[in-house]
């Protein structure tokens, strides 16, 4: 069926929701090429799309779908599927309480109970229902850190991570069934439908305050803090205040504002995220300021540094919290023998280096914290280990593994933690950075994303992909040792000429390994329309660092542009 047809499915169908049937009887044919060629596709994080009508929209048509083949793949998975129930969440964008709702609908219809949250609440909150309540999946509706257009849909399993290949491609699967997702029943057995909300949050912040390592630091210095308008304003501040810090909500972003229009990007990985939060912390004399991303499972920070506020990397969090982690937890006798450190290839090999020394093992997944989530439940079940830290580069960690997603209020939590600590040595988190790099060497990283919209920027993603997987590319300032073909599962040696398998689920991933520890990945996103190209060096010092970095970007981003 092609994109007219079905388009026309859509404008035949009298219960149309008004103002869908509004926006499409206004779509040029280019509009209706783009919403109804493909279908929405679950990606790393779940289902996300631009708002609108069309397959691939978002609307309560796709969540319908997605819902009702996500029930029935459910179902398969326990006698007891119903009783056990699923639990839903939602961010604080346009139509998420209709999504979830929808949702809730979709599910009691088949006979699921559900336990609605009553308000929006972070990602990771949601990880932790599934467990609480040992239900059977979750969901939760949000577009993350996306533009104000977009919204989407995580699904999760029974231990609260979220589906990974193997059982995503079954709810596919299950969905690809489903031919009139307009007829999708969602008007029955409403009251197998619970509202929860205060009694989970109370359970769920007690849990997180156990990942406190020195409770009794000073907390004599100010922190700003800004949700970015989204689910970090439903208790963020009240956990640091609870536990002694001095935190200091940004009022005109503390609001549930779909629009974001209290901030100029709602991406903490944007520095533009954090200009009216300095702001306020160059008022109040802070020396930190944290940003959780609308969602809550990511966190950014600037920290005050020779009187002017520098903004700290994914990595560089990561990094830092990590190496803090591992110092207190031997000082204190507590590191254990058997920890494991979780991380993406990707991510910064800065905090490898850092489990070596403390004796940590490492494991490395692919891109998507569904792969950390995976191993933290692998390591409960097997016993073969324990997991002390999980992180990715994109502004994500987990430190207890109460929740299997990302989490920034265990983040938020231990960054201030870690900052008390080197205040008490009268130095600030750039200073304790510095002396991390000191021990271990200046590791630098960088991320090129490149926007390619549309059917055609798809087309030429699959071109550049193909060009960098069949071509022996050569460098000039560097060696190329190794490449990883994810989507072969292959590890080719360019000093043995031998290949290998790789242990890790086919995805359409390239990663090239360096002289002197560097590496360079490209990877189609798996929930926006671009290209990314992740980069890491390291240098015996800063500038070294930042001279390879930019030389080797410069050298890989020239192969990308000559290819049309």
């Amino acid at each position: 069926m092609n994109y007219l047809e079905k388009a026309q499915l859509w404008k035949d169908f009298k219960g149309l929701e008004p103002s869908l049937k509004a926006e499409l009887d206004s779509m040029s044919d280019n509009d209706l090429k783009e919403a109804f060629t493909n279908d929405l596709a679950f990606g790393t994080g779940g289902l996300r799309g631009i708002l609108g009508a069309g397959t691939n929209r978002m609307n309560i048509y796709i969540v319908a779908k997605a819902t009702l083949g996500f029930g029935r793949y459910l179902m398969r998975q326990a006698d007891d599927a119903l009783a056990r129930g699923v639990a839903i969440a939602h961010d604080n964008r346009h139509k998420s309480v209709e999504f979830s709702r929808f949702a809730a609908e979709v599910l009691s219809s088949l006979g699921f109970r559900v336990y609605l949250f009553e308000a929006l609440r972070p990602t990771p909150e949601l990880s932790f229902a599934v467990r609480h309540f040992k239900c059977i999946g979750g969901i939760m509706v949000t577009a993350s850190h996306n533009p104000k257009e977009y919204n989407g849909y995580k699904i999760y399993d029974e231990t609260g991570c979220q589906l990974v290949p193997s059982m995503a491609d079954q709810v596919i699967a299950e969905i690809n069934k489903i031919d009139d997702y307009f007829a999708i029943e969602h008007s029955l057995n409403h009251e197998l439908i619970t509202y929860i909300g205060k009694e989970v949050d109370e359970v769920y912040i007690n849990e997180v305050k156990k990942i406190i390592l020195r409770p009794d630091l000073k907390k004599d210095f100010k922190v700003v803090y800004t949700p970015l308008h989204g689910t970090g304003q439903v208790f963020a501040p009240q956990v640091l205040q609870s536990v002694g810090y001095n935190c200091v909500p940004l009022p005109c972003q503390m609001t549930n504002d779909p629009d974001f229009s209290g901030v100029k990007t709602s991406n903490p990985e944007n520095k533009e995220a954090y200009d009216e939060a300095i702001a306020l912390a160059k008022e109040i004399d802070a020396p930190l300021v944290l940003a959780t991303d609308p969602d809550a499972d990511r966190l950014g920070i600037a920290v005050r540094h020779n009187g002017e506020y520098v903004l700290f990397t994914g990595n560089q969090t990561a990094a830092l919290v990590f190496d803090y982690i591992c110092k207190t937890k031997k000082e204190l006798n507590i590191l254990p023998k058997d920890g494991y450190l979780f991380t993406t290839n990707v991510s910064s090999t800065l905090p490898i280096a850092i489990a070596n020394k403390y004796g940590l093992k490492t494991e490395i997944t692919l891109t998507g914290f569904k792969f950390i989530g995976e191993k933290a439940r692998e390591m409960e079940t097997t016993k073969r280990g324990t997991y002390v830290f999980g992180f990715e580069e994109s502004y994500g960690c987990l430190i207890s593994d109460c929740v299997r997603d990302k989490d920034s209020i265990q983040a938020i939590l231990m960054l201030c933690e870690t900052a008390a600590y080197y205040f008490e040595k009268g130095m600030d988190l750039v200073d304790a950075l510095e002396e991390v790099y000191k021990e271990y060497g200046y590791y630098k990283e960088g991320i090129k994303n490149i926007a390619l919209a549309g059917l055609e920027g798809l087309a030429k993603i699959g071109r550049i992909m193909n060009y960098f997987r069949d071509t022996n590319i050569c460098l000039k300032g560097f060696d190329i040792l190794a490449k990883d073909d994810v989507k072969k599962r292959i590890h080719y040696d360019y000093v043995t000429d031998k290949d290998t398998r790789i242990n890790l689920p086919e995805s359409n991933v390239i990663k090239y390994y360096l002289n002197d520890n560097m590496w360079f990945v490209l990877r189609p996103s798996g929930t926006e329309p671009k290209l990314k190209v992740y980069y890491g060096v390291v240098g015996k010092t800063q500038a070294e660092a930042d001279s390879k970095l930019e030389a080797l970007s410069k050298e890989v981003l020239s192969i990308v542009d000559m290819i049309k």
